[in-house]
């Protein structure tokens, strides 16, 4: 793995890590009975995007380490992937 790769593999995982901690603990305006004019009744109430931005940052780490120990040790090998498939 390059430079390159590692960076597209990190920003790949903390965008996927991030859209799974979205709805997580997340209320509507409807359901706090503060439904601001304009908005839908569905929007977040207090979306705590800083939060979350922080925590996908730390779980993306830890799985772009774990991944990355994997790929640049030889745990698994391409040799190994394209034995898979056979």
């Amino acid at each position: 793995m390059n430079l390159t790769g590692g960076i597209v593999l990190y920003a790949v995982l903390w965008f996927l890590v991030l859209f799974v901690l979205l709805p997580i603990g997340q209320k509507s305006q409807a359901d706090v009975g503060q439904v601001t004019p304009g908005t839908p009744a569905g929007a977040p109430h207090e979306p705590r995007l800083k939060r979350k931005m922080w925590l996908a940052t730390l779980i993306a780490a830890v799985i772009w380490a774990l991944i990355a120990w994997i790929i640049l040790g030889g745990v698994i090998t391409r040799a190994d992937i394209e034995g898979w498939t056979q």
